[in-house]
């Protein structure tokens, strides 16, 4: 079986249909990964898109000095902070002319539904960064020298960022299921 560095030379060298068998082994655990990043079915799957149009324009330059992997990553993490930050630009334009979202597609209700467990609510109070970090290492299960190279840190400082973040997200689960008690509590009592 051909490693995927021996189907880059051959992209690199000419042969771009072999380009179909990268977009096969990694379309999948990119849309995942956007999702995870993006919270939005249809964002992922454009952003999928979008960056294996941007690996295919840039495979002749990647330098296999870091993992496939990692390099593919980095483009996807970049490509997804910047809808992100167009999202919320977007979002500030559109409090600005006083104009709120309009009503959400059912699926959109589903999919909100969906994430709405204590690990969601948690996920969302960290930042973007923290966030990626967490989906690289617990649902992308990259290494953290993986995770260094990705986004481009040193390794023993990922590892130390890791451990703050898990803490700060057990903190955060911790006081919304203590919330949740309290306020199943108040009802219990209430209703009697």
């Amino acid at each position: 079986m051909e490693s995927i560095e021996d189907k880059i030379k051959r992209i690199q060298s000419g042969e771009i249909y072999i380009f179909a068998d990268i977009i096969d082994a990694y379309q999948n655990r990119i849309y995942k990964y956007c999702l995870r990043l993006l919270n939005n079915k249809e964002e992922a799957e454009d952003a999928v898109q979008d960056i294996m149009l941007k690996v295919y324009e840039k495979i002749r330059s990647y330098q296999m000095q870091v993992s496939f992997t990692s390099w593919l990553y980095k483009i996807a993490y970049n490509h997804c902070l910047n809808l992100l930050r167009r999202r919320k630009l977007q979002q500030q334009v559109q409090r600005f002319f006083g104009r709120e979202s309009t009503v959400e597609s059912a699926e959109r209700v589903v999919e909100k539904q969906m994430f709405s467990e204590p690990l969601a609510s948690a996920l969302e109070m960290l930042s973007l960064e923290e966030r990626n970090l967490l989906i690289l290492r617990i649902f992308e299960d990259k290494s953290f020298e993986e995770i260094a190279e990705i986004l481009g840190k040193n390794m023993e400082a990922v590892k130390k960022r890791y451990g703050r973040i898990r803490n700060k997200l057990k903190e955060s689960m911790q006081a919304k299921e203590e919330e949740k008690c309290a306020k199943s509590s108040t009802l219990q009592k209430n209703s009697s």
